[in-house]
């Protein structure tokens, strides 16, 4: 029995990790949904205080998050626009520019000789290649099907629909949970049995659900003071549509360690598309640098001294993993789902070891009986 308890263990986390890839379209509004509930449940609790109707303060929330989001899509979309119709001269500048750099360095004869050598292979491959036998005098036609417009605008409209369906579900699932937030935690601690465990299951509850939002605030806050920054200091050294790339490190603030890494190299070959001079691509990429390294370093830790931090190795690989399973959106989310897990560890009895390997400290121990870690 002991020897199919490592395989059937293999098979189980297989299983999940099979569930995960192939259920994103489900499981990623759900989660979506969950991050907002904690995000906006302070506003509508303090709304409720004020004996406003959660139904209406939930409704009301949601609403005025929405039009939000909107009104600044709305306000960015002439500089996004712009980003989107410049794409195309800006590769081709790009690429014109790296021929000429790439013809005007000693190095340049070295990367002809690798270039000759790997056309070399290549006529080779395909001169040792089996040929097609055909008959004598018949000529070989390929057909290619043309590229049509209509085909683009399809597929992305469906596309579009599909985020439209799956933004829609997130919003209604994230009222509902709103309006159910005291219903769903009134029937877990009615499962406890004594008057103890039930106290000690609330506190856990409490504290979990107090933690995570607070980190979800502090990242949001965070994020958006860095896109604000980023913009007014692209704006102030010129750079054209700063908004736009402001949002875009703003985003990017979210993911640690890879995201300023990402905002540097775009923005720095923005620069250098614009202005044409490496003096100026590098200090507008200096100046993303600053702002991600006083963010990261200083401000995003001070303000989560109270919620334990992750280690590297931890952060690394939920960031690859989760941008696997469920691409970009898992790349955005990999951070909070890893510190979620972490405070939970922290507070659930016999988790301690999963969350001490998270954590960059060892856990401190949590006083929880049996049957509150149930919960």
């Amino acid at each position: 029995m002991h020897a199919l308890i490592l395989p059937l263990r293999v098979i189980a986390v297989a299983t999940v990790i099979a569930f995960l890839y192939f259920g994103r379209p489900l499981l990623l509004p759900i989660v979506l949904a969950v991050f907002l509930f904690y995000a906006l449940d302070p506003i509508v609790d303090r709304l409720q205080h004020w004996r406003v109707p959660r139904v209406i303060a939930s409704v009301a929330v949601v609403l005025l998050v929405v039009s939000g989001v909107s009104a600044g899509a709305i306000a960015l979309w002439p500089q996004f626009e712009a980003v989107l119709t410049r794409i195309p001269d800006a590769t081709t500048k790009l690429r014109t520019s790296m021929r000429e750099t790439r013809s005007g360095t000693p190095g340049a004869s070295a990367l002809k000789k690798v270039q000759a050598a790997a056309d070399a292979l290549d006529k080779a491959a395909a001169e040792n290649g089996a040929a097609p036998i055909t008959a004598p005098g018949t000529v070989r036609v390929e057909v290619t099907e043309p590229w049509r417009v209509s085909d683009l605008l399809w597929s992305g409209g469906m596309g579009a629909l599909g985020l439209v369906g799956q933004g829609m579900s997130v919003l209604f699932l994230t009222i509902f949970l709103l309006i159910e937030d005291d219903t769903f935690k009134r029937k877990l601690v009615r499962r406890m049995e004594t008057l103890g465990s039930k106290r000690v299951t609330v506190k856990i509850l409490n504290d979990v659900s107090r933690q995570i939002e607070r980190f979800i605030w502090v990242q949001a806050s965070t994020s958006a003071g860095v896109a604000v920054v980023t913009g007014l200091g692209l704006w102030w050294l010129g750079v054209e549509q700063p908004a736009v790339w402001g949002v875009f490190a703003g985003l990017m603030n979210l993911v640690p360690y890879f995201g300023p890494v990402i905002v540097t190299v775009v923005v720095g070959a923005v620069a250098f598309l614009q202005f044409g001079t490496l003096g100026q691509a590098g200090l507008v990429a200096g100046m993303t640098i600053v702002v991600t390294t006083l963010e990261g370093n200083f401000i995003t830790p001070h303000l989560l001294s109270r919620v334990a931090s992750l280690n590297l190795v931890a952060v690394f690989v939920s960031i690859a993993f989760w941008s696997w399973v469920w691409g970009v959106a898992g790349m955005l989310l990999a951070m909070p789902m890893l510190m979620a897990l972490k405070v939970m560890c922290d507070h659930i009895d016999g988790w301690d070891a999963a969350g001490e390997f998270i954590g960059s400290e060892p856990a401190a121990p949590v006083n929880a009986t049996p049957a509150a870690s149930s919960a």
